[in-house]
């Protein structure tokens, strides 16, 4: 895991703010959800994609580097990629 250097104190209703460079580096807009998991003593925070990347599908997603594909577009970018 890289360290930014960042350090933000929690407010008093339990609120961090995420510094504008860091938001623009990951594609994280306004109003966007975020999945919150933890991993030992460790807080991530990751841009919730809940369906396809491509298509939008939400049915039968599968994760692929950390990506959720569909089974259709999966075949169609294997097809591609030959």
């Amino acid at each position: 895991m890289k360290s930014t250097g960042i350090v933000r104190k929690v407010d008093e209703l339990g609120r961090i703010v995420l510094p504008i460079e860091l938001r623009r580096t990951l594609g994280i807009d306004i109003k966007d959800s975020l999945e919150i998991s933890v991993n030992g003593p460790q807080i991530i925070l990751s841009k919730y994609e809940p369906a396809c990347i491509f298509c939008g599908n939400a049915k039968d997603v599968k994760t692929f580097k950390e990506k959720k594909v569909c089974p259709k577009c999966a075949a169609e970018l294997a097809t591609t990629i030959k």
